[in-house]
């Protein structure tokens, strides 16, 4: 087949700053809402306290989830910012040792020596700083820390999978509303993996068995202690 009509693999690493923050968002949302309202359910909570309860959690959760990746993504943002300055400031005043550096490194991915500083030379002529950020830094232009991505697409996702157990346990009757919740926390969580493993480009039975199983067990535990303190208070 041709160059010209060959198909080309789409790579999926670009996805990773949002993926990661809407999987993860998401997931916390589902999870942690889910064991929220089982806990007061177990409790014998009425189905009004279940409600605020978990309304409550929502809100909280998504606000702390958009504060907390603003806040990391920031400090990443922070020191990919002072490692380009520190490499601006070496191609300033040794701009001939950085070449030295570069060629160093393609020699080390399997290029010779005479073949590695003609590269070296020739990518200089352009935007070095661009291309020491990618080759020596590891810092491709287009996976670069993004604080506000990081924050909307946490708080977005984990709003949406913190509605879904509280909608299904608010709505279920008040003596199968534990199951009604745990089954469609357990499915959305299915769906979940599912989805993270297609866009991520990684096998989905491993994805949905992690997010599964990891969700039953902090619903299990305050599922748990939610009855124990039901119980006792």
């Amino acid at each position: 087949m041709s160059r010209i009509g060959r198909e080309h693999p789409v790579h999926l690493s670009h996805r990773a700053g949002w993926l990661r923050a809407a999987v993860l968002g998401a997931n916390d949302g589902i999870v942690s809402t889910a064991s929220l309202v089982l806990g007061v359910a177990a409790a014998g909570g009425s189905t009004r306290a279940v409600a605020t309860a978990g309304i409550a959690g929502l809100v909280a959760g998504a606000l702390s989830m958009a504060a907390g990746e603003y806040v990391s993504v920031s400090s990443q943002l922070d020191t990919e910012r002072a490692d380009l300055r520190l490499e601006e400031r070496e191609l300033a005043d040794d701009p001939e040792g950085e070449v030295d550096e570069l060629a160093d490194i393609y020699e080390r991915r399997g290029l010779s020596r005479p073949l590695a500083r003609q590269v070296a030379v020739e990518l200089s002529k352009g935007d070095r700083l661009a291309v020491h950020a990618r080759d020596e830094l590891g810092l491709e232009s287009g996976g670069r820390a993004r604080p506000f991505q990081a924050a909307w697409t946490s708080a977005l996702s984990f709003t949406a999978g913190a509605s879904l157990p509280l909608l299904a346990i608010s709505v279920a009757p008040t003596g199968i509303r534990v199951i009604v919740c745990v089954a469609s926390t357990l499915m959305a969580l299915g769906l979940l993996g599912q989805l993270g493993a297609r866009l991520g480009g990684a096998p989905r039975l491993k994805a949905v068995v992690r997010v599964v199983g990891w969700g039953a067990v902090a619903m299990a535990v305050t599922s748990g202690i939610g009855a124990l303190t039901g119980s006792v208070v």
